[in-house]
């Protein structure tokens, strides 16, 4: 018996569309209801994030704002960062309600275990940022400042700045998630993958050259977790390769064969 979606009735593409829209209203008061919910701790939750850059700062140091309305705007926008952040788990579950149904049996058993994964390797890839990569990086930054200079930060470009690591951490972190997709649907194969390890490895410190601050220790930290990352996915790969092909080989032996006589 052939497997088939569960819901196989065809929907015309205006009741696709309304289910669009729905979903998407959905996420965005998602979005909304949280921001609201930390709205009124905006100030405590910068405070939280700029820690490690603090912790740093030479004795009587603050961070400054060089514009009038940075004060309100930058904890402004990033309790609305964070909002989004926390909503991702609920964007991907509606993104997921609306792609499931058109998903055979076996291929939700791999894409469900794919999804809950890209949400828990995204928010590591930020705290692997923030508890690691910012207070070596903030050291580093704060011993090399020249002497008679003072190290005063701006609020906004702070916040720019641990925007763009977190979002390339968390992105670089979803790398398994995307090297077992690509094996699972057969774009490329394990061994390929094995070949091409030494280009991969190059390509992991050209792109930490280019998310991370021109310093070898913010590159390093990016590129090195990229690589054993796009191992770990190498090898998961492999797995679900392997259980492919069996069930592969599972269906294609015909229904009416005979069982194999006891010994």
């Amino acid at each position: 018996m052939s497997d088939i979606p569960e819901n196989d009735q065809p929907m015309p593409l205006v009741s696709h569309l309304t289910e669009l829209r729905s979903r998407l209203l959905r996420c965005v008061a998602a979005v909304f209801l949280i921001f609201a919910g930390l709205f009124s701790f905006a100030q405590q939750i910068y405070t939280l994030v700029s820690a490690p850059l603090r912790a740093h700062l030479p004795p009587n140091a603050t961070m400054i704002a060089t514009d009038v309305a940075s004060p309100f705007l930058t904890p402004f926008k990033l309790t609305m960062t964070v909002s989004l952040f926390l909503a991702i788990p609920y964007i991907l579950f509606q993104i997921w309600g609306f792609i499931a149904p058109g998903l055979y049996r076996h291929e939700k058993r791999v894409a469900v275990p794919l999804l809950v994964s890209s949400i828990l390797l995204f928010y590591a890839g930020m705290a692997f940022a923030y508890f690691l990569v910012f207070p070596l990086i903030f050291g580093f930054f704060a011993a090399a400042t020249p002497e008679g200079v003072s190290m005063m930060t701006d609020i906004a470009s702070y916040l720019d700045f641990v925007m763009t690591l977190f979002f390339a951490f968390g992105v670089a972190f979803e790398i398994p998630v995307a090297v077992v997709l690509l094996v699972w649907i057969g774009v490329v194969d394990v061994q390929y993958l094995r070949k091409i390890r030494p280009y991969v490895i190059i390509g992991c410190f050209v792109v930490g050259m280019v998310l991370t601050p021109p310093d070898i220790f913010s590159q390093t930290l990016l590129a090195v977790p990229m690589w054993m990352l796009f191992e770990v996915g190498v090898l998961f790969g492999g797995l679900v390769r392997k259980r492919s092909e069996a069930r592969q080989a599972s269906d294609d032996t015909p229904d009416d064969q005979p069982p194999a006589t006891q010994q």
